[in-house]
C-alpha cells in the first residue's frame, strides 16, 4: 500500500530540514543562504506589486515570503502558485532566445515552492518546482517535476546525517560481483577509479579512500539543487535531486535523478530526448542524446552517450563515445570508441585508445560458476566484428582480434598483435607487430587523433597517447625474450634436441633471429600460456616481429635522448653522457587511468596514504600532477634501460660512436615508418575492390580526397624532414 501523508497546506514550502537535523541556532535557510551567491539584494513586495500579482492570477500562502529585487516587474509573473520563501531577481520586459526557442522573461503557469531566482529568468509551465536555486537568464519550459529533497547527494556516494550505510551508492566496476566497487564522487578521475578498484587487498587504503570521499561533502541535510546561469531545460518530465552547472542544455529527457551535471561556458553539457539517467555524474562538456539509459555511472569530461546506449555500474573515461550498445560493470579509460548497435562490454577494464566493432561481445561469464570473471585490455584494444571473448582474459597493448568466437580464456602478452581464431585448423594464430607490418597508417594516426581530440580543460592527469611509450616498449622488450624462447624451442623440437633449460632455448632462438636464419621459416613456433585450451597457439612472422621490436625500441630511445638534449640545451656528447644514467634493470610501469606511472612510485603513493601524508583527493590529484611533471625524466631512464637490455650495451660502453649509430638507425626507422604510413593508406587507392564503386579517378577523389592532400601523411613527411635536420645538426654539433 502506498503511504500518503496528509499535512496542513500552511506547512507546504516549510520545514525543508526536519527539526532533528537542524543545527542549534540555525533556521531551515542557513545552507540556502550560503549557496545563493547571486549578490542580489532582495526586499519585500510593495502593496501595489501584490495587487498586480493577484490581478494576474497568482497566489501565495504568505506574500511577505515573496522577496524581490528592485528591478522586479510584477506584470511578468502570471498564473503561478507560490509556497514558502521565494526570492526573485530582476525581471525585464524582453524575451530570451536559444535555438529558435523564443520565450518572454518572467514566471508563468507554474507551481513554485521555496526557490531562488537570478535575473531575467524564463519559467513557464513548470508543474512542480521545489527547492532550487536558479541562476540568471535560465530558461525552464514545460517541465513536469523539478525538485530537490533535503538529503540530496547529487550523484555522490555519500550518506547524510541520520542515514544508514546501506543506502550508500557504489559503482560496481570491473567485476559483476561487486568485489571491485568504488564510491562515486563528482571529481573522480580515471586514476582514482583504477587505484580504488585494483588494490582490494589493501584494506587501509580502501578505508582511506572511503574517508576521503565522505570528507569531500557536508553531511548536513538541507542543500538545495542548483541550476547555473544560461542553462536551458525544456520539454522534460522529471528532474529530481540534480545539480546542474551553467550553460547546460536539457531537452526532452524522461527522468534525471540524483545527478551532478557539470557544465560551463567553456565546456557546456547536454542531455537530449528520451534519456533516463539515475545516480551518476556527468563531467564538463558531456553529451547524452536519444534514449540513453545510464544508471550508477560516471561520465568523465567530454564523453558522450548516444542513440540508446546503456551505461550501468560503469566509469566512462574522458573523450570517449558510446553509441547504441550496452556497457555493464566496466572501467573504461579515456579515448574509447564504441559506436554500433549490437556490441556488449561487461566486467572489463579497458585502458584507453580502444575501439569496439559491431557485434563484439566482450565478456562472457558462461564458463564460470559465478558472475565474477574479468577482462583486462591494455591501451589500443580493438576487438573486430562479432568477436566473442571469455572471462578471464588479458591483453597487451594495441592488440586487435579478428572476427571470431574465441572458445577459451586468452592471455596475450605480446603487443601490437593480430589474434585470429583459425577454426579450420582448430588453432589460435598470433601475429606480433601486426600493425607495423600491415597498417602503419592506422597505428600512427591513432595517437595523433586522440591527442588532437583531447578536449579536457583541466588536464589533471597527463595522458599518454603515443603508441610507443613505457607500457608498450616494456611489453616489446619482454616479447623479444618470448620470441627467442619460442623460436629456440621450435628449433629444438625440429632437430630433436629438447629437454633443455629456458636459457638455452632463448640463446638458441636469439642466435637464429639475429642471423635472420632461413630455417625460421620452416619452424612451427608455438606460444605457451596464451589460451586456456589444449589446442596449438601458432606464432607467425616471428622474424619480422623480432626485427621490428628491436628497431622500435632503438628508435624510441633515440627520440627520448633527442628530446632530453633539446629541453636541457646539451651542447656536446661528453655533457650528454655525464647527465644520463644507464641501467640494465627495467622498471615496471602501470597504466593509472591513462597516465603511465612507474610501479615503484605507485607503491610509494600507497605507503603515503597509509601514513597520512596523502590525506585527501586533492593530495591524490597532486600526486598525478607531480608524476606528470616527472614523466619525461622517468621515460628517458626507462628507454635507456630498455635499449641497454636489447642491445647489450651498458653505460660505460656508451660512446660517441654508439650515439651516432643510434641516430643513424633512428633516421632509418623514421623513414621506414613514414613510407609505411603512406603505403598502407595508398593500398586503399589501388585496391580494385575498393575502386570498383567509382567510374573514374575524379569521382573517387571527390569522395575520398586526393592521397597527396592527406593532411596526416603530409604531417608525417614534414616530421621526417624535421627529424633528419635535427639529427644532422646533432651529428655536426656533437662532432660525431
Amino acid at each position: 500500500m502506498n503511504h500518503i501523508t496528509k499535512r496542513s497546506i500552511d506547512s507546504l514550502g516549510y520545514n525543508f530540514i526536519a527539526p532533528e537535523y537542524l543545527p542549534e541556532g540555525k533556521d531551515e535557510y542557513h545552507l540556502r543562504n550560503i549557496q545563493n551567491r547571486s549578490g542580489i539584494d532582495y526586499r519585500e513586495l510593495t502593496a501595489w506589486e501584490i495587487e498586480v500579482l493577484v490581478r494576474n492570477r497568482n497566489t501565495s500562502d504568505n506574500w511577505n515570503k515573496i522577496l524581490v529585487s528592485d528591478a522586479f516587474d510584477p506584470e511578468l509573473v502570471k498564473n503561478c502558485k507560490f509556497f514558502g520563501l521565494v526570492r526573485i531577481g530582476k525581471l525585464e520586459a524582453c524575451f530570451l532566445e536559444y535555438h529558435n526557442l523564443r520565450m518572454p522573461v518572467g514566471l508563468y503557469n507554474s507551481t513554485i515552492i521555496s526557490c531562488d531566482f537570478g535575473d531575467n529568468v524564463v519559467v513557464d509551465n513548470v508543474n512542480y518546482l521545489s527547492h532550487y536555486i536558479i541562476g540568471s537568464e535560465v530558461i525552464l519550459v514545460n517541465i513536469s517535476e523539478l525538485a530537490t529533497t533535503s538529503a540530496a547527494k547529487f550523484g555522490n556516494g555519500i550518506i547524510k546525517d541520520g542515514e544508514s550505510e546501506s543506502i550508500r551508492i557504489w559503482l560496481e566496476i570491473c567485476n559483476e560481483n561487486g568485489g571491485r566497487k568504488v564510491i562515486p564522487f563528482t571529481r573522480m578521475l580515471p586514476g582514482d577509479a583504477w587505484l580504488w578498484s585494483k588494490y582490494r587487498d589493501d584494506e587501509v587504503m580502501l578505508e582511506k579512500f572511503k574517508a576521503f570521499t565522505q570528507a569531500e561533502y557536508d553531511v548536513q541535510r538541507g542543500y538545495y539543487g542548483k541550476i547555473g546561469d544560461r542553462t536551458i531545460i525544456k520539454n522534460t518530465n522529471i528532474i529530481k535531486d540534480v545539480w546542474i552547472g551553467s550553460d547546460a542544455y536539457i531537452k526532452g529527457a524522461n527522468k534525471l535523478k540524483n545527478l551532478t551535471v557539470n557544465s560551463s561556458a567553456e565546456a557546456p553539457s547536454q542531455i537530449g530526448e528520451g534519456c533516463e539517467m539515475v545516480n551518476g555524474v556527468m563531467g564538463l562538456g558531456c553529451k547524452s542524446f536519444y534514449g540513453v539509459k545510464a544508471i550508477r555511472f560516471i561520465m568523465a569530461s567530454h564523453s558522450q552517450l548516444k542513440y540508446g546506449a546503456r551505461l550501468i555500474n560503469s566509469y566512462l573515461g574522458n573523450n570517449s563515445t558510446i553509441s547504441c550498445c550496452e556497457v555493464l560493470n566496466s572501467l573504461i579509460f579515456p579515448s574509447h570508441e564504441q559506436h554500433h548497435n549490437n556490441s556488449f562490454l561487461c566486467a572489463a577494464t579497458v585502458m584507453g585508445q580502444s575501439n569496439m566493432a559491431a557485434g563484439a561481445t566482450i565478456g562472457s561469464n558462461h564458463n564460470s560458476r559465478s558472475p565474477d570473471g574479468e577482462l583486462i585490455a591494455g591501451r589500443g584494444f580493438w576487438p573486430g566484428l562479432c568477436v566473442s571473448l571469455k572471462h578471464n582474459s588479458k591483453f597487451a597493448s594495441f592488440n586487435i582480434l579478428a572476427k571470431g568466437d574465441y572458445p577459451a580464456e586468452l592471455n596475450i602478452p605480446v603487443p601490437f598483435a593480430l589474434i585470429s581464431n583459425d577454426m579450420a585448423n582448430d588453432q589460435l594464430v598470433v601475429m606480433p607487430a601486426y600493425w607495423f607490418m600491415y597498417n602503419l597508417y592506422a597505428i600512427a594516426r591513432n595517437g595523433w587523433k586522440y591527442n588532437d581530440r583531447d578536449a579536457r580543460i583541466e588536464k589533471e592527469q597527463r595522458l599518454e597517447f603515443d603508441a610507443l611509450a613505457p607500457d608498450s616498449i616494456h611489453e616489446m622488450v619482454k616479447a623479444v625474450d618470448l620470441l627467442c624462447l619460442y623460436t629456440g624451442k621450435a628449433y629444438a623440437t625440429q632437430t630433436g634436441n629438447t629437454g633443455k633449460q629456458d636459457s638455452w632455448y632463448i640463446k638458441t632462438g636469439k642466435k637464429l633471429l639475429e642471423a635472420n636464419d632461413p630455417v625460421i621459416d620452416t619452424l612451427e613456433i608455438l606460444g605457451e600460456g596464451f589460451e586456456n585450451s589444449d589446442r596449438k597457439v601458432i606464432l607467425i612472422k616471428v622474424q619480422q616481429a623480432y626485427t621490428i621490436f628491436l628497431d622500435l625500441v632503438t628508435y624510441y630511445t633515440t627520440g627520448q635522448l633527442i628530446n632530453y638534449i633539446q629541453v636541457n640545451n646539451i651542447s656536446s656528447f661528453p655533457s650528454l653522457k655525464r647527465s644520463v644514467h644507464f641501467t640494465n634493470r627495467i622498471k615496471d610501469w602501470l597504466n593509472v587511468g591513462g597516465q603511465l606511472i612507474p610501479v615503484a612510485e605507485v607503491m610509494k603513493f600507497r605507503k603515503q596514504v597509509h601514513t597520512g601524508k596523502i590525506k585527501s583527493w586533492d593530495d591524490v590529484h597532486q600526486f598525478y600532477k607531480i608524476q606528470g611533471e616527472l614523466y619525461d625524466e622517468y621515460k628517458l631512464a626507462h628507454a635507456l634501460a630498455s635499449w641497454s637490455v636489447i642491445s647489450g650495451i651498458s653505460g660505460n660502453r656508451f660512446n660517441a660512436g654508439c650515439f651516432k649509430d643510434l641516430l643513424v638507425a633512428a633516421v632509418r626507422t623514421k623513414e621506414w615508418l613514414t613510407k609505411g604510413i603512406y603505403e598502407s593508406r595508398e593500398k586503399d587507392y589501388t585496391n580494385p575492390f575498393r575502386l570498383m564503386v567509382f567510374d573514374n579517378k575524379e569521382e573517387m577523389e571527390k569522395v575520398w580526397g586526393r592521397l597527396e592532400d592527406n593532411s596526416f601523411i603530409n604531417l608525417q613527411k614534414k616530421e621526417l624532414k624535421d627529424f633528419k635536420k635535427t639529427v644532422n645538426r646533432l651529428v655536426t654539433d656533437f662532432r660525431l
